[in-house]
């Protein structure tokens, strides 16, 4: 295609800098999506487990495997690819595109945290056995950022025993090997408390895995991001995946805020593709608005014109983000200034969406709401999604530079 959204060919283009090889996996990823994914969204949905034929799907584009560094074998695509191809995906199943964002995340991120030799075997499993990463790191404490209570136990053999309960695990309960962060407490001191904290890459089929099968969120429900607990589980040293000590990427935070917000934005643009066929096709037009057909009335028109205009927006604003992405990583700009432009797209996405996915039985009218549409999914996927955490600090953290210039700090959530 050579529009992201056929509805929108005119507004919302690919981004022109994408390299012939980036582009030929994403029309794959195109025809994919169309042929494979879309017809089976809804039973997806309705079901609310992990959705393994679509997750294959993606793997049979390459797409998997697109994140892996060059120095390890693969082709290093840009940020500015990941975004756009989780934009594409989001348009037509976002559970699907959260669970590729997850995964692209993770092999982006893993081979910075471990020596060399880990990273070598990281990307054979990526490239060569074709390995799907999930993360399971959120725990149910008082607040999103008290220390881990996942403990890893050192054994005399050097394995470790991994116990346990994470929540919101994106991707885990599907994946081939769950990256989980855990605390060691024999390598922590009161000097370099980071030297306990340890990412593992363990196999989801490691006994003493459980996966509870509680997701029943509004919304992204197969995504199937519930509960997991490890009860000593048994885990190879090969499979510490970090070396002790080294703190996290620091735009690591970074990278998952914009892929909220890309995924948002695809969600917005899928509703409002998903409204105008039905407009034109099965909505009957008011009587006061003297017209033949729906997709006549003029305020209707308007309305859709301004939802359009607040995703165009969104998506502009992601893909800036994404090419700031790759000019921090090579040293162009701060990360000060990336943190400003993600919160503005996680702002912009967050808005256009839920304005687009609220406002959609109001242009398709009362017809629409029949359950067996689904058409309600949009809404509860981006009004899921967009609470991961409160745009409202994202915004205090634009005005606050505004008055003073400062950036914000580096954190989990910033």
């Amino acid at each position: 295609m050579n529009a992201i959204v056929s509805l929108m060919g005119d507004l919302i283009m690919p981004p022109s800098n994408l390299t012939k090889e980036e582009q030929q996996v994403l029309q794959s990823l195109e025809t994919a999506l169309e042929n494979e994914i879309a017809p089976f969204v809804v039973q997806n949905d309705s079901i609310g487990r992990y959705p393994h034929k679509a997750i294959k799907t993606l793997a049979n584009t390459g797409l998997l495997k697109c994140a892996v560094p060059r120095d390890l074998g693969g082709v290093g695509f840009s940020q500015l690819f990941s975004l756009e191809a989780q934009v594409r995906i989001a348009r037509v199943d976002s559970a699907v595109a959260q669970l590729f964002k997850v995964h692209d995340e993770l092999v982006r991120e893993i081979p910075y945290y471990s020596d060399q030799k880990q990273r070598e075997r990281f990307a054979e499993l990526v490239l060569h056995e074709s390995a799907v990463i999930g993360l399971a790191v959120a725990e149910s404490g008082r607040t999103a950022e008290e220390p881990l209570k996942t403990i890893a136990s050192h054994q005399a053999d050097g394995t470790f025993l991994i116990d346990g309960e994470k929540i919101y695990t994106t991707g885990a309960a599907g994946a081939d090997f769950i990256a989980t962060w855990a605390f060691d407490p024999k390598q922590a001191s009161a000097e370099n408390p980071l030297l306990g904290f340890q990412l593992f890459l363990i196999p989801r089929a490691t006994a003493g895995i459980k996966v509870h099968e509680d997701w029943d969120a509004l919304g992204q429900r197969s995504t199937d991001s519930g509960k997991i607990t490890f009860e000593q589980v048994r885990c190879e040293s090969l499979w510490r995946s970090s070396t002790p000590g080294k703190a996290p990427l620091e735009h690591a935070s970074l990278r998952y805020q914009a892929g909220f917000a890309a995924v948002l934005t695809g969600i917005g643009i899928g509703a409002l593709e998903s409204a105008g066929p039905f407009v034109r096709d099965h909505s009957r037009p008011w009587a006061g608005a003297n017209v033949n057909s729906a997709s006549e009335d003029p305020l209707l028109q308007l309305r859709a014109g301004e939802f359009a205009a607040g995703l165009v927006s969104a998506y502009q604003s992601t893909i800036l983000t994404a090419e700031r992405f790759d000019a921090f990583e090579q040293g162009k700009i701060s990360r000060g200034a990336l943190a400003l432009s993600v919160s503005a797209a996680k702002i912009a996405a967050h808005h256009a969406t839920l304005a687009a996915t609220n406002g959609l039985h109001g242009l398709m009218g009362t017809r629409s709401v029949s359950r067996s549409l689904h058409f309600d999914r949009f809404w509860r996927n981006a009004r899921t999604l967009s609470l991961h955490d409160p745009i409202d600090h994202k915004a205090r953290e634009l005005g606050n530079h505004l008055f003073t210039g400062a950036h914000p700090s580096p954190g989990v959530y910033q």
